[in-house]
């Protein structure tokens, strides 16, 4: 088995790309160790000490670095670790939990209260999320969560290696806010969340 690696727009992050899927839908993401419990895989890659962040996507993960951590020492470790989880086939998380299952945010991960009467603009918002943003997004190694609409604001919040990035504001204000202002005339601005 090969790993690939790909870098990301995100200095502090690196691609992991096993020829494999890594979840059959949605994502995943790990902020904190005690978070990464709910995986054997994200547990190992947290164990190392140098990293802050890991993210699960359909066919890849993405691995944020501790400030100051070097590369060139972290990365032949995680590769290690992803080498172990692959070929021996398992579980991508605990036995008996539900952490694997992607669910839409519960209502107290959305920022703003939304409207039913937005329900129309909310789905074309949601679906260019799904089939225009969210591939670019996880091209960089990271995803994006929608956390609401309310009186033409679109709340985001971008995770795995798109977290914490230096171009993470230029993402969302010129690339992504022009994208939906353009097809979702309702929109007037996108905001982190």
């Amino acid at each position: 088995m090969f790993i690939e690696t790909e870098t990301t727009p995100n200095p502090a992050a690196l691609k992991f790309l096993p020829g494999q899927t890594v979840m059959a839908a949605g994502s995943r993401e790990f902020a904190t160790p005690e978070a990464a419990e709910a995986s054997p895989l994200a547990a190992a890659i947290f164990d190392t000490g140098e990293v802050v962040n890991v993210m699960f996507g359909t066919d890849f993960i993405s691995v944020t670095a501790a400030p100051g951590a070097d590369w060139a020492a972290l990365k032949p470790q995680v590769i290690a670790i992803l080498l172990d989880h692959f070929v021996s086939e398992a579980p991508l998380f605990a036995a008996a939990t539900a952490s694997g299952i992607a669910v839409p945010p519960p209502e107290e991960d959305m920022a703003v209260e939304e409207r039913p009467e937005d329900a129309e603009v909310i789905a074309a918002i949601n679906e260019l999320l799904e089939t225009r943003v969210r591939p670019a997004v996880a091209g960089d190694g990271g995803d994006i969560a929608y956390r609401g609409f309310r009186d033409g604001v679109v709340y985001l919040t971008l995770q795995g290696s798109c977290a914490g990035c230096p171009s993470s504001t230029a993402t969302l204000k010129h690339g992504i806010e022009g994208l939906l202002k353009h097809y979702v005339p309702e929109v007037t601005e996108v905001r982190a969340a």
